[in-house]
């Protein structure tokens, strides 16, 4: 299975260079790229760890350990896209509430 790239994600954007200073030629890392990424990651996890609960109940994958393993991936990486989810709402809050 592939691992999470969440954190590798918000690594080349932290590590990216200004964008004033930014050479010619090179692509441009968005933050709604690295999302959309994530969630397709997410969504990737879950599924497999759909499969795998259906492979077992079949009697295909003897192997309880992968699928617990994969569970938990999913679950872990769906709990991380939520908090995400939650701190960009609380930010966009914290934004309407300013007086202009």
């Amino acid at each position: 299975m592939k691992e999470i790239t969440f954190q590798t994600g918000i690594e080349k954007l932290l590590n990216a260079p200004p964008l004033e200073k930014k050479p010619q030629g090179t692509q441009k890392i968005s933050f709604l790229g690295i999302l959309k990424t994530s969630l397709d990651d997410v969504d990737r996890l879950q599924k497999e760890a759909d499969q795998a609960v259906q492979d077992l109940a079949a009697g295909k994958g003897k192997d309880i350990h992968n699928v617990m393993i994969a569970l938990e991936k999913a679950e872990i990486s769906f709990q991380l896209v939520m908090q995400v989810r939650n701190k960009i709402i609380n930010a966009y809050e914290t934004i309407m509430r300013m007086q202009v």
